[in-house]
């Protein structure tokens, strides 16, 4: 099944989303200062490409002041539209009931764009 949701998913939007997420990691590697930022976005082009099937969990590194840090600048940076972003698209598809487990990954997605540090993905 979750493959299935997965197919569904990369045809109707997850491709463009996820490719909108590389592109955007890739420009944050441009500097030094943005490779730690550019790397959290590739996580979240990770799980906008296959969302079903996949967990966020709270991992090991970084932990402690430095993941509070770069989850506080990364507000900033750009974590706050992208997961109004998320929001909106997740309240849109849980309108219909067909819609509800895609707007759910747009959830799960939004919880990653506010904190993307410190958390893992299980795929």
């Amino acid at each position: 099944m979750n493959v299935l949701l997965n197919i569904i998913w990369v045809v109707f939007g997850g491709l463009m989303i996820a490719i909108e997420y590389a592109i955007s990691s890739v420009l944050m590697m441009v500097t030094i200062i943005g490779i730690p930022f550019g790397l959290q976005t590739l996580k979240l082009a990770v799980v906008a490409l296959w969302p079903f099937g996949t967990d966020v969990v709270g991992g090991s590194w970084p932990n402690g002041c430095l993941a509070g840090i770069m989850n506080v600048i990364w507000w900033f940076v750009g974590g706050i539209p992208i997961a109004l972003t998320h929001l909106l698209w997740g309240v849109i598809f849980c309108i219909t009931i067909v819609g509800i487990p895609f707007g759910m990954q747009h959830f799960k997605l939004m919880r990653l764009a506010i904190f993307p540090f410190g958390k893992d993905i299980n795929l």
